[in-house]
């Protein structure tokens, strides 16, 4: 939006047109979802935190003098509101990193009433308003799975400070104004964050595929696996799998790992299916491939049973994530029920 114009809504915002002020802030609802996603490992919290943004604005529009850019003022608030959740909570992961493995005989484990698992991003929200994706390697990269659990482990403030300076791009004296500190603390801060980026995130596979279209031979590992899944062939899809492959299944605190304990889990799962018991349905999500698990409940109808990202290194799936939230998924907009084709 040009200049002129922001400002001309912004004034008329202050004199109490909420039109306006829908106007003035619409353009910056996307990147400040993105923005809170990244920071708070959730869709949900991050929608939350868009929709907290954007009442305190309207509500505290006097306070914004404009002796800064709007857009800086809105990240002020949205990163504030967002240090005070961080305080609150654990920060999110994911079951293989918080968790040793589990074995087969293990029994099903409670689920936690805290929010302790990262959630899915759908790539759709990458899209910009004229539905082309970033292009910016980097951008895409921080929303993968691999990066988000790294990126939860840092201080709140050093999160911020990363994504700011490293994925948007901000100038360290930018930084420093939105977070009230000097330009030096900023960029002690940003040092000691990518030195543990670089001990803990490696990318590779599924985050270079971030960064460009798939090859033929990524397409062909996922039509297999669409084959192998809804045929309920666990030795199938076994083989398309690492040696020490694994697979998680938020919100349950529990993982599994190895081609051998996932025949057999997988053996287990399909024993006795029903032909055709299973629809799988391509999708994206956090730049990664990922597809939603439909089950047959009745002839015709498939019920939807998870969405699982896979990340793919060397050739071969090196992890599948299966997020099994029933509450998740239909906030996903994902449709909850489809019919057989």
């Amino acid at each position: 939006m040009p200049a002129d114009d922001e400002a001309a809504l912004l004034q008329a915002a202050l004199a109490g047109d909420p039109d306006a002020f829908g106007q003035v802030i619409a353009p910056y609802r996307r990147e400040l979802l993105l923005y809170g996603y990244r920071l708070l490992g959730s869709l949900q919290d991050a929608e939350d935190l868009t929709q907290e943004v954007c009442l305190r604005a309207w509500t505290r529009l006097r306070t914004f003098e404009g002796h800064g850019s709007f857009r800086a003022w809105l990240y002020r608030i949205a990163t504030n509101l967002s240090f005070d959740l961080l305080r609150q909570r654990q920060p999110r992961s994911l079951p293989n990193v918080r968790v040793p493995p589990s074995s087969l005989t293990d029994p099903q484990p409670p689920l936690s009433s805290e929010p302790l698992w990262l959630e899915p991003l759908p790539d759709t929200l990458l899209l910009d308003a004229e539905g082309e994706p970033e292009t910016v390697a980097v951008r895409r990269e921080s929303v993968t799975l691999a990066f988000l659990v790294v990126l939860q482990a840092l201080p709140a403030r050093q999160r911020a400070i990363l994504l700011l300076r490293d994925v948007l791009d901000w100038s360290a004296r930018e930084v420093a104004e939105l977070l009230d500190l000097s330009i030096t603390a900023v960029e002690s801060a940003l040092q000691r964050a990518r030195v543990t980026l670089r001990q803990h995130y490696h990318p590779q596979g599924s985050e270079a595929i971030a960064r460009s279209p798939l090859d033929p031979a990524t397409e062909d590992i996922l039509r297999r696996y669409i084959t192998a899944w809804e045929a309920g062939n666990a030795a199938e899809l076994v083989a398309l799998l690492h040696e020490d492959a694994t697979l998680s299944m938020p919100p349950f605190p529990w993982w599994f790992q190895g081609r051998a304990t996932l025949l057999a889990f997988f053996t287990h799962k399909w024993t006795g299916a029903a032909p055709s018991a299973w629809r799988l349905v391509p999708s994206a999500a956090n730049t990664q491939p990922a597809y939603v698990a439909y089950h047959l409940v009745s002839p015709g109808l498939y019920r939807v049973e998870n969405i699982s990202l896979l990340t793919i290194e060397a050739g071969r799936i090196a992890a599948i994530t299966s997020f099994l939230d029933p509450a998740l998924l239909q906030h996903l907009h994902v449709p909850l029920e489809i019919n057989a084709v």
